[in-house]
Protein backbone atom coordinates (compact mmCIF):
# COMPACT_ATOMS: atom_id res chain seq x y z
CA UNK A 1 0.00 0.00 0.00
CA UNK A 2 1.79 3.21 -1.14
CA UNK A 3 1.42 6.55 0.60
CA UNK A 4 1.12 10.23 -1.24
CA UNK A 5 2.56 12.80 -0.12
CA UNK A 6 2.56 16.66 -0.83
CA UNK A 7 5.81 16.67 -2.52
CA UNK A 8 5.45 13.40 -4.69
CA UNK A 9 1.69 15.20 -5.38
CA UNK A 10 -1.86 13.96 -4.50
CA UNK A 11 -3.67 10.75 -6.29
CA UNK A 12 -5.97 11.93 -8.90
CA UNK A 13 -8.89 10.47 -7.36
CA UNK A 14 -8.73 14.05 -4.53
CA UNK A 15 -8.24 16.06 -7.33
CA UNK A 16 -11.08 18.63 -8.86
CA UNK A 17 -11.69 20.55 -5.70
CA UNK A 18 -12.20 17.73 -3.61
CA UNK A 19 -9.43 18.60 -1.05
CA UNK A 20 -8.54 22.43 -2.27
CA UNK A 21 -8.25 24.51 0.88
CA UNK A 22 -7.90 21.81 3.25
CA UNK A 23 -3.71 21.60 3.66
CA UNK A 24 -3.68 17.55 3.33
CA UNK A 25 0.22 16.52 3.94
CA UNK A 26 -0.54 13.15 3.18
CA UNK A 27 -3.07 10.77 1.67
CA UNK A 28 -3.14 7.30 2.76
CA UNK A 29 -5.25 4.86 0.83
CA UNK A 30 -7.57 2.87 2.45
CA UNK A 31 -8.96 -0.81 1.82
CA UNK A 32 -12.33 -2.06 2.23
CA UNK A 33 -14.58 0.14 -0.60
CA UNK A 34 -16.37 -2.44 -3.36
CA UNK A 35 -16.77 0.63 -5.81
CA UNK A 36 -15.19 3.56 -4.11
CA UNK A 37 -11.62 4.69 -3.25
CA UNK A 38 -10.80 5.32 0.49
CA UNK A 39 -8.58 7.58 1.98
CA UNK A 40 -7.13 8.84 5.80
CA UNK A 41 -5.64 12.36 5.24
CA UNK A 42 -3.56 13.99 7.33
CA UNK A 43 -4.41 18.07 7.09
CA UNK A 44 -3.42 20.80 9.49
CA UNK A 45 -6.61 20.65 11.76
CA UNK A 46 -6.57 16.62 12.34
CA UNK A 47 -7.17 13.46 10.14
CA UNK A 48 -9.90 13.28 7.69
CA UNK A 49 -11.55 10.24 5.43
CA UNK A 50 -12.53 11.06 2.04
CA UNK A 51 -13.89 8.83 -0.58
CA UNK A 52 -14.00 9.50 -4.48
CA UNK A 53 -15.48 7.52 -7.40
CA UNK A 54 -14.17 7.69 -11.09
CA UNK A 55 -17.41 8.33 -12.64
CA UNK A 56 -20.57 7.84 -9.81
CA UNK A 57 -24.25 7.51 -10.87
CA UNK A 58 -25.67 11.03 -11.06
CA UNK A 59 -26.14 12.60 -7.59
CA UNK A 60 -25.08 9.55 -5.62
CA UNK A 61 -22.58 11.34 -3.88
CA UNK A 62 -25.52 14.23 -3.41
CA UNK A 63 -27.40 11.68 -1.83
CA UNK A 64 -25.48 10.30 0.41
CA UNK A 65 -24.62 13.69 1.64
CA UNK A 66 -28.51 14.40 2.80
CA UNK A 67 -28.80 11.37 4.26
CA UNK A 68 -25.19 11.94 6.52
CA UNK A 69 -26.78 15.70 7.21
CA UNK A 70 -30.37 13.76 8.09
CA UNK A 71 -29.21 11.17 10.23
CA UNK A 72 -26.78 14.12 11.95
CA UNK A 73 -30.19 16.17 12.30
CA UNK A 74 -32.18 13.51 13.95
CA UNK A 75 -29.67 11.44 15.70
CA UNK A 76 -29.73 10.96 19.22
CA UNK A 77 -26.16 11.54 21.23
CA UNK A 78 -25.67 7.95 21.56
CA UNK A 79 -25.55 7.64 18.02
CA UNK A 80 -22.58 9.55 16.25
CA UNK A 81 -22.37 10.68 12.41
CA UNK A 82 -19.55 12.37 10.62
CA UNK A 83 -19.75 15.75 9.97
CA UNK A 84 -19.33 16.52 6.03
CA UNK A 85 -16.46 18.57 5.14
CA UNK A 86 -16.80 18.99 1.74
CA UNK A 87 -17.94 17.08 -0.89
CA UNK A 88 -18.09 17.16 -5.23
CA UNK A 89 -20.24 14.96 -7.59
CA UNK A 90 -17.14 12.27 -7.46
CA UNK A 91 -16.34 12.67 -3.63
CA UNK A 92 -16.66 13.28 -0.03
CA UNK A 93 -14.69 14.24 2.67
CA UNK A 94 -15.95 13.75 6.11
CA UNK A 95 -14.24 13.93 9.86
CA UNK A 96 -12.47 11.05 10.43
CA UNK A 97 -13.43 8.11 13.13
CA UNK A 98 -10.90 6.33 14.97
CA UNK A 99 -12.15 3.08 15.38
CA UNK A 100 -11.48 1.40 18.46
CA UNK A 101 -9.44 -2.28 18.26
CA UNK A 102 -10.00 -5.33 20.07
CA UNK A 103 -13.54 -6.22 21.97
CA UNK A 104 -15.91 -3.43 22.68
CA UNK A 105 -16.69 -2.37 26.23
CA UNK A 106 -19.63 -3.21 27.94
CA UNK A 107 -22.57 -1.18 27.18
CA UNK A 108 -21.48 -0.49 23.60
CA UNK A 109 -24.18 -2.66 22.14
CA UNK A 110 -26.90 -1.39 24.23
CA UNK A 111 -26.33 2.46 23.26
CA UNK A 112 -26.56 1.03 19.77
CA UNK A 113 -30.12 -0.58 20.37
CA UNK A 114 -31.49 2.38 22.56
CA UNK A 115 -30.23 5.25 19.97
CA UNK A 116 -31.72 3.19 16.92
CA UNK A 117 -34.73 3.33 18.52
CA UNK A 118 -34.92 6.72 19.40
CA UNK A 119 -34.04 7.48 16.01
CA UNK A 120 -36.58 5.34 14.46
CA UNK A 121 -39.00 7.66 16.30
CA UNK A 122 -38.47 10.37 13.52
CA UNK A 123 -41.17 10.31 11.45
CA UNK A 124 -42.02 12.26 7.94
CA UNK A 125 -44.87 12.82 5.91
CA UNK A 126 -44.59 10.27 3.43
CA UNK A 127 -42.31 7.45 2.19
CA UNK A 128 -39.70 8.00 -0.07
CA UNK A 129 -36.78 10.29 -0.49
CA UNK A 130 -35.90 12.80 1.99
CA UNK A 131 -35.39 15.65 -0.64
CA UNK A 132 -37.86 15.83 -3.92
CA UNK A 133 -34.94 17.52 -5.34
CA UNK A 134 -33.00 15.09 -5.39
CA UNK A 135 -32.41 11.83 -7.96
CA UNK A 136 -34.01 8.77 -6.73
CA UNK A 137 -31.03 6.01 -5.61
CA UNK A 138 -30.40 4.00 -2.92
CA UNK A 139 -26.86 3.33 -3.06
CA UNK A 140 -25.90 3.24 -6.52
CA UNK A 141 -29.35 1.84 -7.43
CA UNK A 142 -31.89 3.71 -9.14
CA UNK A 143 -35.41 3.87 -7.34
CA UNK A 144 -38.43 5.72 -7.10
CA UNK A 145 -38.77 7.92 -4.48
CA UNK A 146 -41.23 9.77 -5.39
CA UNK A 147 -43.59 10.52 -2.06
CA UNK A 148 -46.34 7.81 -1.50
CA UNK A 149 -48.43 7.27 1.47
CA UNK A 150 -48.32 3.07 0.48
CA UNK A 151 -45.68 1.17 2.25
CA UNK A 152 -46.26 -2.07 1.24
CA UNK A 153 -46.60 -0.90 -2.66
CA UNK A 154 -43.27 0.87 -2.37
CA UNK A 155 -41.54 -1.91 -1.32
CA UNK A 156 -42.94 -4.79 -3.82
CA UNK A 157 -43.35 -2.49 -7.05
CA UNK A 158 -40.30 -0.20 -6.19
CA UNK A 159 -37.91 -2.04 -4.70
CA UNK A 160 -38.37 -6.00 -4.46
CA UNK A 161 -39.98 -6.52 -8.22
CA UNK A 162 -37.35 -4.48 -10.42
CA UNK A 163 -34.35 -5.86 -8.24
CA UNK A 164 -35.64 -9.45 -9.22
CA UNK A 165 -36.11 -8.92 -12.80
CA UNK A 166 -33.07 -7.30 -12.99
CA UNK A 167 -31.53 -10.48 -11.08
CA UNK A 168 -33.29 -12.90 -13.36
CA UNK A 169 -32.17 -10.96 -16.79
CA UNK A 170 -28.32 -10.98 -15.69
CA UNK A 171 -28.99 -14.69 -14.48
CA UNK A 172 -27.93 -14.19 -11.13
CA UNK A 173 -31.22 -16.08 -9.76
CA UNK A 174 -33.54 -18.85 -11.18
CA UNK A 175 -36.32 -18.10 -13.43
CA UNK A 176 -38.76 -19.41 -11.03
CA UNK A 177 -38.18 -16.91 -8.10
CA UNK A 178 -40.55 -14.12 -10.37
CA UNK A 179 -42.99 -17.16 -10.22
CA UNK A 180 -43.13 -17.40 -6.54
CA UNK A 181 -42.99 -13.31 -6.52
CA UNK A 182 -46.42 -13.54 -8.31
CA UNK A 183 -47.22 -16.04 -5.13
CA UNK A 184 -46.58 -13.69 -2.76
CA UNK A 185 -47.71 -10.62 -3.96
CA UNK A 186 -51.40 -10.95 -2.64
CA UNK A 187 -50.08 -10.75 0.39
CA UNK A 188 -47.69 -7.87 0.02
CA UNK A 189 -49.60 -5.84 2.86
CA UNK A 190 -49.13 -8.56 5.17
CA UNK A 191 -45.67 -9.03 4.35
CA UNK A 192 -44.74 -5.14 4.90
CA UNK A 193 -46.17 -5.50 8.68
CA UNK A 194 -48.65 -3.29 10.14
CA UNK A 195 -49.36 0.38 9.04
CA UNK A 196 -46.65 2.74 10.90
CA UNK A 197 -45.88 6.10 10.10
CA UNK A 198 -42.86 6.51 7.33
CA UNK A 199 -39.54 6.51 9.95
CA UNK A 200 -36.11 8.24 9.20
CA UNK A 201 -34.05 5.01 8.27
CA UNK A 202 -30.31 4.33 7.22
CA UNK A 203 -31.33 2.10 4.53
CA UNK A 204 -28.10 0.30 4.75
CA UNK A 205 -27.23 -0.66 8.26
CA UNK A 206 -25.15 -3.62 7.96
CA UNK A 207 -22.17 -4.06 10.76
CA UNK A 208 -20.01 -2.62 7.95
CA UNK A 209 -22.03 0.76 8.23
CA UNK A 210 -21.09 0.96 11.84
CA UNK A 211 -18.26 1.93 13.40
CA UNK A 212 -17.32 2.09 17.27
CA UNK A 213 -14.41 4.62 18.41
CA UNK A 214 -12.46 4.48 21.52
CA UNK A 215 -14.88 5.62 23.86
CA UNK A 216 -17.43 2.94 22.72
CA UNK A 217 -19.48 5.26 21.22
CA UNK A 218 -21.39 3.57 17.87
CA UNK A 219 -21.10 5.63 14.91
CA UNK A 220 -23.29 5.28 11.53
CA UNK A 221 -21.75 5.81 8.12
CA UNK A 222 -22.22 5.44 4.41
CA UNK A 223 -26.43 5.71 4.38
CA UNK A 224 -29.14 5.12 2.10
CA UNK A 225 -31.15 6.95 3.88
CA UNK A 226 -34.98 7.57 3.35
CA UNK A 227 -38.22 7.56 4.60
CA UNK A 228 -39.45 4.22 5.07
CA UNK A 229 -40.51 1.32 7.36
CA UNK A 230 -38.15 0.70 10.47
CA UNK A 231 -37.62 -3.00 9.95
CA UNK A 232 -35.87 -2.51 6.37
CA UNK A 233 -33.23 -1.70 9.39
CA UNK A 234 -33.55 -4.74 11.54
CA UNK A 235 -33.44 -6.90 8.52
CA UNK A 236 -30.56 -5.61 7.15
CA UNK A 237 -29.04 -6.15 10.99
CA UNK A 238 -29.81 -9.38 10.94
CA UNK A 239 -28.84 -10.36 7.37
CA UNK A 240 -25.17 -9.85 7.77
CA UNK A 241 -24.88 -10.54 11.72
CA UNK A 242 -22.38 -8.37 13.57
CA UNK A 243 -24.77 -6.53 15.95
CA UNK A 244 -25.14 -8.49 19.56
CA UNK A 245 -27.95 -9.93 20.71
CA UNK A 246 -27.73 -7.03 23.32
CA UNK A 247 -28.37 -4.54 20.83
CA UNK A 248 -31.93 -5.78 19.55
CA UNK A 249 -33.03 -6.77 23.14
CA UNK A 250 -31.99 -3.29 24.32
CA UNK A 251 -34.13 -1.50 21.29
CA UNK A 252 -37.18 -4.37 21.68
CA UNK A 253 -37.54 -2.29 25.18
CA UNK A 254 -37.80 1.15 23.49
CA UNK A 255 -39.27 0.64 20.77
CA UNK A 256 -41.04 -2.69 20.34
CA UNK A 257 -41.73 -4.29 16.93
CA UNK A 258 -45.53 -5.62 16.25
CA UNK A 259 -45.80 -8.83 16.34
CA UNK A 260 -44.97 -11.22 14.14
CA UNK A 261 -41.60 -9.21 12.73
CA UNK A 262 -39.54 -11.94 12.74
CA UNK A 263 -41.32 -13.57 9.99
CA UNK A 264 -41.22 -10.72 7.70
CA UNK A 265 -37.48 -10.41 8.04
CA UNK A 266 -37.35 -12.56 4.95
CA UNK A 267 -39.62 -10.34 2.46
CA UNK A 268 -37.46 -7.25 4.40
CA UNK A 269 -34.36 -8.67 3.33
CA UNK A 270 -34.92 -9.05 -0.58
CA UNK A 271 -33.68 -5.82 -1.64
CA UNK A 272 -30.43 -6.39 -0.23
CA UNK A 273 -29.95 -10.20 -1.32
CA UNK A 274 -31.26 -9.02 -4.20
CA UNK A 275 -28.61 -6.04 -5.14
CA UNK A 276 -25.92 -8.24 -4.21
CA UNK A 277 -26.73 -11.18 -6.83
CA UNK A 278 -26.86 -8.23 -9.21
CA UNK A 279 -24.05 -7.29 -8.21
CA UNK A 280 -21.94 -9.65 -7.11
CA UNK A 281 -23.46 -13.34 -7.77
CA UNK A 282 -22.20 -15.81 -5.80
CA UNK A 283 -24.79 -17.70 -3.43
CA UNK A 284 -26.45 -13.98 -3.27
CA UNK A 285 -29.51 -15.26 -5.76
CA UNK A 286 -29.68 -18.67 -3.83
CA UNK A 287 -30.25 -17.12 -1.16
CA UNK A 288 -32.98 -14.77 -2.45
CA UNK A 289 -34.96 -18.06 -3.59
CA UNK A 290 -34.95 -19.47 -0.17
CA UNK A 291 -36.28 -16.26 1.16
CA UNK A 292 -38.85 -16.50 -1.33
CA UNK A 293 -39.55 -20.30 -0.28
CA UNK A 294 -39.27 -19.50 3.15
CA UNK A 295 -42.29 -16.99 2.70
CA UNK A 296 -44.70 -19.20 0.60
CA UNK A 297 -44.46 -21.98 3.83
Amino acid sequence: MSTFDRAAGLPQDLTDGLVDGLGVERATPLGGGDTASAFRLETARGPLFAKTMADPPAGMMAVEVAGLHALREHAPELLGVPEVVRWTERGIVLEWIDEAPGPRRPGTEEECGRGLAALHRVHGEAFGGLDPELPGRIGSFEVDLSPTQDWAGFLLDRRIRPLLQDAVGAGRIAPAAADLLEELTPRAEELAGPPEPPTLVHGDLWAGNRIVDGRGRNWLIDPSAHWGHREVDIAMMLLFGGFGEECLTAYAAEHPLAPGWQDRVPWYQLPPLLVHAVRFGGGYGDAALRALRRLRR
